[in-house]
């Protein structure tokens, strides 16, 4: 995510040209750095119904698919988005806005993917891997993208559930069924994904305002964005501590997630009290290695717990 940070800086990054500059635009087009997170999760998912490392084949085949269904994903939000990323200093640079990638291209190249990553599923996986990533991605696209993120300042709140469905994906990929451990896992991502996108609304409000995109901050104002946090914070470390007495996670997961849920709380409580910007930076930061460690606690519980 230092990408987004510098352009939220005004730092525009250095364009390649020629084939070289055609492959970087295509990579971008398909938001790899949103992809690694969510790969992230799915892998940990797998680790965790696996109770270690699951067969090679299995992974390579999962992982790819879910890179590609990421892939296809953030290209059809860049395509259908191209109207609001032009207007924003944050993603203006993006390969459509400045005319690198026709909409028509792209939108063949997010289909491209995203049936190469259904038939690796299908075919390499097993159908209810296939059909889960099929259907976060059909919400991502169509219910937030197409509708809520331009209709509510709910929209990540709602919208939040495509981003927690790759867990569902890894667990499935292991056991073709969907488990405690990988709800628990969802349930983290949705609760997780408010705190996350609003603080990199705070530094990008002026943004958002430009493009009439309904965030938080520019709908109900900053203070009042600033305290939603710290709820959704709140409730997050919460739930995040109640998967141990629930039984769906022990006490290897239980000490990491409450060292690191207190952070998180003690972040967005300085945010809520303090100046916005640098705080709301430290807060995006944070939660980014939030996840990747919770998901490590995670797998620690069910690997040696």
């Amino acid at each position: 995510m230092s990408s987004t940070l510098s352009r939220l800086d005004g730092t525009v990054p250095a364009l390649q040209t020629g084939w070289r500059g055609h492959v970087v635009d295509y990579y971008e087009l398909a938001k790899p750095r949103i992809a690694y997170l969510l790969l992230i999760t799915t892998y940990a998912a797998m680790l965790m119904a696996a109770h270690g490392v699951p067969p090679l084949g299995l992974t390579l085949a999962t992982l790819a698919a879910g890179a590609l269904a990421a892939g296809s994903a953030g290209a059809f939000n860049c395509v259908f988005d191209r109207d609001i990323d032009a207007l924003m200093t944050r993603t203006m640079t993006r390969p459509i806005p400045m005319g690198r990638i026709s909409p028509v291209a792209g939108l063949a190249f997010a289909s491209v993917l995203g049936l190469l990553s259904f038939a690796i599923f299908y075919i390499f996986t097993n159908p209810l891997a296939a059909w889960l990533s099929l259907a976060g991605n059909a919400y991502y696209v169509l219910i937030y993208t197409m509708w809520l993120k331009r209709a509510t300042a709910l929209n990540i709140v709602i919208g939040g559930a495509a981003g927690a469905v790759p867990p569902l994906v890894g667990w499935a990929a292991v056991t073709h069924g969907i488990g405690a451990p990988a709800l628990g896992l969802f349930a983290l991502i949705f609760l997780w994904t408010p705190p996350h996108f609003w603080a990199l609304a705070l530094m990008a409000n002026t943004d958002y305002h430009r493009a009439s995109v309904p965030m938080l901050p520019n709908v109900r104002g900053i203070p009042r964005t600033k305290v939603e946090i710290f709820v959704y914070s709140a409730v997050l470390v919460a739930v995040s501590l109640a998967l141990t007495p629930l039984g769906v996670m022990g006490l290897w997961y239980f000490v990491p997630a409450a060292l690191l849920g207190g952070v998180f709380l003690w972040d967005a409580w300085r945010l809520m009290r303090g100046p916005t910007k640098p705080l709301a930076r430290l807060l995006f930061k944070y939660s980014l290695l939030y996840l990747a460690l919770m998901c490590a606690a995670m797998v620690l519980d069910r690997v040696i717990g």
